[in-house]
């Protein structure tokens, strides 16, 4: 039996690095956090669909703590689904300002990230990231309901990682 410094057994430090937990407060808020986003629903056009059945029994998000919920008082996380024109611009950016901190956002389907297929036409904002920060983007037209799991899988990691390391990802 080996001793190290603290005067105890690798086999006894063994067993303490197994049974005892070691974090901060920060680490600990950002957990209860990352396991109980509440998005607020944004649903434009036929990506809100896909993320109604993502909610739904098939898919069933709240395995994972994620809660819709229809007020902007309520949520901390936006997940703008479809596409966003500059008339409807504005009211998005009020919705999101009526959000508590700390807030996210996640962009779902080619047209919030991009434009989509209507990127060329005056009506239509090139990316919902003109308007709030985006914090993931989903792919696809319209993204399948695994893809808007993976996303909020990706969130979780992020607002975890943003916790331990003390730095703010972008993108």
């Amino acid at each position: 039996m080996e001793l190290n410094l603290e005067g105890i057994t690798l086999e006894e430090q063994k067993e303490l690095e197994r049974n005892v937990f070691f974090s901060t407060i920060e680490q600990l808020k950002a957990w209860a956090r990352s396991n109980s986003i509440w998005p607020l629903t944004f649903g434009l056009a036929c990506c809100a669909i896909e993320m109604m059945g993502t909610g739904g029994a098939d898919w069933d998000t709240d395995r994972f703590g994620v809660i819709y919920r229809a007020s902007p008082r309520q949520s901390d996380c936006m997940i703008v689904a479809g596409t966003v024109t500059k008339k409807m611009a504005p009211l998005l950016r009020r919705l999101y300002d009526q959000m508590a901190e700390p807030k996210w956002v996640i962009a779902m389907g080619s047209c919030a990230t991009a434009g989509g297929p209507y990127v060329r036409s005056y009506a239509v904002v090139k990316g919902v990231d003109q308007i709030v920060p985006v914090d993931v983007y989903i792919p696809g037209c319209p993204p399948s309901p695994p893809a808007l799991i993976y996303g909020i899988n990706k969130l979780q990691e992020k607002i975890r990682y943003e916790a331990k390391t003390g730095k703010k990802v972008t993108g």
